[in-house]
């Protein structure tokens, strides 16, 4: 695989662990972090060695969601319409290409998973999360919609109505509670994060590889059937709605307060 400035890549055996670290920013996603790792995503997809991939942030973040310093700039530095269209939606096929993966794969989540840093480990298998990380998903507070093909995820992991309160009412959610709801699948202690998610990798490598695949792709067909029908355009409004007065006042606040 290629050398990556934001992303690096340790391979044990059948299971692989991919790290993601801005080293500062709480980990947000910016544009390079983003294709970087939609990269590593798809030179997965014709690993036949590889069985299991964890993919973490940093012990502070897996991610305080995008970088919305660097979404400001965008209609300023994006050079066409079609362009600007290409930016908005590098999220969205980032967790697809996740998703796609034919391995089993497991987020490793310690400190706070915030907007774009819930939506990633959405598009995963499983998830395993630090006992006092939290997460918390503000894209409404700050006037914008869920996208990353995110909001169909979270309907079929959690139900409408709590998809609603995790949305709309932009509550913290700790690790209990996302283990009550069935939003992630394990906890752990902290530190020891990454670690477990390997141990559940390593159990799955474990099992014979061909069915595991078989199945991996059988749940995803069934469960996901109607992901993109209801978020094919969620990039699209996420840009018409950044351009909101509301979302722009709002979006300052959210800024200078990080």
């Amino acid at each position: 695989m290629a050398n990556y400035n934001n992303v690096s890549i340790e391979k044990n055996g059948a299971v692989a662990l991919v790290r993601f670290d801005r080293k500062g920013a709480r980990n947000a996603f910016n544009q390079e972090t983003i294709l970087e790792l939609t990269d590593v995503a798809r030179q997965f997809q014709e690993d036949l060695t590889v069985q299991a991939v964890v993919l973490t942030g940093t012990r502070e973040a897996f991610s305080g969601g995008i970088d919305l310093k660097e979404r400001a700039s965008r209609t300023v530095t994006a050079g066409s319409d079609l362009e600007l269209r290409q930016t908005y939606y590098r999220g969205v096929k980032l967790c697809q290409a996740w998703e796609d993966m034919p391995q089993i794969t497991v987020a490793a989540i310690e400190g706070m998973a915030v907007g774009a840093g819930v939506a990633l480990p959405l598009a995963l298998d499983w998830r395993v999360m630090g006992r006092d990380a939290f997460l918390y998903v503000p894209e409404v507070k700050i006037g914008i919609n869920l996208q990353w093909g995110a909001l169909p995820r979270l309907v079929t992991l959690v139900g409408p109505a709590r998809a609603k309160r995790i949305c709309i009412l932009c509550e913290r959610m700790g690790s209990a509670h996302a283990l009550d709801w069935g939003l992630v699948d394990e906890l752990a202690d902290d530190g020891k994060v990454v670690e477990a998610a390997l141990a559940l990798a390593g159990k799955a490598a474990a099992m014979p590889a061909p069915a595991v695949r078989m199945v991996k792709e059988a749940v995803n067909a069934t469960a996901n059937a109607l992901h993109k029908v209801s978020a094919y355009a969620d990039a699209d409004q996420s840009q018409l709605s950044t351009n909101f007065r509301s979302a722009q006042a709002e979006s300052d606040k959210f800024v200078n307060k990080k």
